[in-house]
C-alpha cells in the first residue's frame, strides 16, 4: 500500500514507474478495510479466511468491481 496526497500525483507516480494504475481508496476506505481485516487476527481460533470470507470483507467495506474478485 502506497499514500498519496492526490489522485494525480497517484497517476503521476504510476506513470513515472511505468506501472499500471490500481485501485484508489480513500484513508477511511482504507480504516474501514483494517478494521475488518484485523478484527479477529489475535484470535486463538483465527485460522485463515477463505476466498468468499475475503471477498465478503471487501464487499462489507464497498470495494466491488473485478480487482476485487479473487
Amino acid at each position: 500500500m502506497l499514500l498519496f496526497r492526490s489522485e494525480e500525483n497517484v497517476a503521476a507516480w504510476s506513470q513515472q514507474q511505468q506501472m499500471p494504475l490500481g485501485q484508489i481508496l480513500s484513508l477511511e476506505q482504507v480504516w474501514q478495510l483494517s478494521q475488518h481485516w484485523y478484527a479477529n487476527r489475535l484470535s486463538p481460533d483465527f485460522a485463515g479466511r477463505s476466498v468468499e470470507q475475503v471477498e465478503a470483507i471487501f464487499q462489507n467495506v464497498g470495494l466491488s468491481g473485478s480487482f476485487w474478485h479473487l
